[in-house]
């Protein structure tokens, strides 16, 4: 399996996991951060399968389709908690989760 055909779904998930990283340091500086306390646990946990899944996918590994599943839920997970604040950095989160989750999920099934 070669990472080039994969390169989008690569893209995505760096992309995402950076805009989880965000998320999860502009949550820490909200007035109320245990109000966040969900929201910045599944941006940590949602940026290290994004990187996990981007490292397989760009060795090829025959494994990619099953941690690319597993990254799709995670980010659909992720972005509906996102999507429950008002904050410009959930927002742009969720809206980076989804758009992961579904490079994912057609990686996991063209394979």
């Amino acid at each position: 399996m070669s990472h080039q055909q994969f390169q989008k779904c690569i893209d995505e998930c760096y992309a995402c996991a950076v805009a989880c990283n965000h998320c999860a340091a502009s949550c820490l500086q909200e007035d109320n951060v245990k109000m966040m306390a969900r929201c910045i646990q599944l941006d940590l946990e949602c940026a290290a399968i994004c990187r996990a899944a981007a490292e397989l996918m760009s060795l090829g590994s025959q494994y990619s389709r099953h941690l690319c599943k597993l990254c799709a839920e995670i980010c659909r997970a992720c972005g509906d908690e996102c999507a429950k604040h008002d904050m410009q950095h959930c927002k742009e989160c969720a809206d980076a989760c989804y758009k992961c989750a579904e490079a994912c999920e057609q990686m996991a099934t063209a394979v």
